[in-house]
């Protein structure tokens, strides 16, 4: 029999809790940690191919968790993270081009209002929201992490930081912020340990709120310029020697070994504007080896931080209840010579004050064995690798198939963390989620994305549908041209089935019409000579290359 003061104690426990905000009186909900790397292949990483580096906290996190064989970005930095970060198609958000503005709502540059940011669906669904690291989607104060409903935020803005400060505070050449206030990196600190430093101590204070937490965690690396830790590079002398074609086949021969490339496909077509390895001289053998010894360290560091990270949430106690979701914003860069601002180089490659890139030979690597590089419609542009782990749901060492991509995270977040996406916020109308939940494929309701609608893309001209099985591509240096993909069978793209099945082409050239009204995407031919003509506050024609790496003046 219960007591009187027993009874009391539950009449008082049911009270308090029904004056509660909606959001405490659910049960335990999981933390949510993305994870965002720059410029980083399909297979530069362990759980994708890459044997030749070392990356056990990735290694632990794909072997305890779900991998997909197919994940899409949009091809590029800013794109690719107004997608991520709202949801929507970069153009729908405002991003269509750059963090530049071509003057029109689609391509202004920042993300809009209309496009909520996950921090602001998920604060407003009682989560801390944490931001460490890159932001790229607006440029203005206004257009800032802060006010976009990051509660903590550290990083830089722009498209790309060096790692080392080399200049005095009121010189800073590493423009940094903390909580909207400007931040000075310390002579001889590195950036990629900063941005993991800050994430870690915003989480200790987060401990003490009784709320869960979202944690958007950018690193820039291993984007440009090439800059290590010197014990970090060590490691990898001597690795390359093998020289980039080589690598290549072993690295495709590894993605079939880890399971996440079909062994009946075959890798793509060799790059023939590449010089073969074995024709290069000895000295520019061992020039070249180098650079890839950096970029390995710098992928290299990215994973001691998620070690980091993971002892962080153990000593927390946050282990069992945290999803952490790694992908990369686009593949690894390539194309042209892009020795941007070698000409600005105050020491070797891998040093401070070194700005050097990795380049197409070895980025050829790092997308392996997919096709071409950053910033096309190819798959080696717009495929990198996606793991989620997450002890309590996600079942170890899944590899899933199916077309996954960007705009469906933001569902799949709010889905989990059971937040309730808004008709309007702050008296403005907010644009529907077109993405889809991969909840199901989280939780092992379902082993494949399979999606009703089609992806498409469009950047700087740079156009493709990806319906099913079929994938088609119009690139931007031949706009009247169609390319027909069957990735089921081809996914390197080697095959162009395009005259084979004109009617597939037209089906998908109308459903990309379609879309393309739907979400504002104007022709790139007709918008870039308003560009040139100076109708539009973008900047001259020079401030960013062929490929939309930012120029000189946006890198910090």
């Amino acid at each position: 029999m219960i007591s009187l003061r027993s009874f009391k104690s539950v009449l008082l426990a049911v009270a308090i809790g029904a004056t509660l905000p909606l959001w405490a009186q659910k049960p335990q909900r999981p933390n949510i940690i993305l994870v965002l790397v720059d410029d980083l292949g399909f297979s530069d990483i362990g759980p994708y191919g890459a044997l030749d580096l070392q990356t056990p906290n990735l290694d632990r996190l794909a072997g305890e968790g779900l991998r997909l064989k197919e994940f899409y970005n949009n091809s590029i930095c800013a794109p690719t993270r107004a997608s991520l970060l709202t949801g929507q198609y970069q153009h729908k958000a405002g991003v269509g081009y750059f963090n530049v503005n071509l003057g029109l709502p689609a391509y202004q540059g920042f993300l809009n209002k209309e496009s909520l940011t996950l921090a602001e669906v998920l604060k407003n669904a009682g989560y801390s929201t944490i931001l460490s690291g890159k932001w790229h989607v607006g440029d203005d104060k206004d257009q800032w992490p802060a006010q976009r409903g990051f509660e903590r935020s550290f990083g830089f803005i722009g498209g790309a930081s060096n790692y080392y400060e080399i200049n005095e505070k009121e010189n800073a050449d590493v423009a940094l912020y903390r909580n909207n206030e400007p931040f000075y990196l310390e002579k001889g600190k590195y950036l990629t340990d900063e941005i993991t430093n800050q994430a870690l101590g915003f989480l200790d204070e987060q401990n003490k709120e009784q709320k869960p937490f979202f944690l958007y965690l950018a690193f820039n690396a291993p984007h440009w310029p090439l800059q290590a830790l010197p014990e970090d590079i060590a490691k990898y002398k001597g690795k390359y020697s093998i020289g980039w074609d080589s690598l290549r086949i072993q690295r495709y021969q590894n993605a079939i070994a880890k399971g996440v490339f079909d062994k009946t496909q075959l890798i793509a077509q060799h790059d023939g504007a590449l010089q073969p390895y074995d024709k290069l001289t000895y000295d520019e053998q061992q020039y070249w080896q180098l650079r890839q010894e950096v970029y390995a360290a710098m992928i290299d560091h990215v994973d001691q931080s998620l070690g980091k990270l993971l002892d962080k949430l153990k000593e927390l106690k946050k282990d069992d209840n945290t999803l952490i979701v790694f992908i990369s914003d686009n593949g690894a860069q390539g194309g042209n010579n892009l020795r941007l601002y070698t000409a600005r180089n105050t020491g070797p490659v891998g040093t401070a004050g070194s700005y050097e890139v990795q380049n197409s030979n070895w980025s050829q690597t790092g997308n392996s064995p997919l096709r071409n590089y950053k910033g096309t419609p190819y798959e080696g542009g717009i495929s990198a690798p996606f793991i989620a782990w997450y002890p309590k749901k996600i079942r170890a060492n899944t590899i899933a198939t199916g077309t996954a991509h960007l705009i469906d995270l933001a569902p799949t977040f709010y889905q989990l963390a059971g937040a309730t996406y808004p008709s309007s916020y702050n008296g403005v109308a907010a644009n529907k989620l077109p993405g889809k939940s991969l909840l199901p494929l989280l939780t092992g309701e379902t082993d494949k994305v399979d999606r009703a609608e089609p992806l498409f893309w469009e950047r700087g001209g740079n156009r493709a549908v990806r319906e099913g099985k079929w994938k088609l591509v119009s690139p931007a240096d031949q706009p009247d041209k169609y390319e027909l993909y069957d990735i089921e069978t081809d996914r390197a793209e080697n095959t162009d089935l395009a005259a084979k099945y004109p009617e597939i082409v037209q089906q998908l050239k109308e459903k990309y019409k379609q879309w393309a009204t739907a979400n504002d995407v104007v022709d790139y031919n007709k918008l870039r000579p308003q560009q040139q003509q100076g109708r539009s506050s973008v900047a001259p024609a020079n401030a960013a290359p062929s490929n939309g790496t930012p120029a000189r003046k946006r890198a910090n």
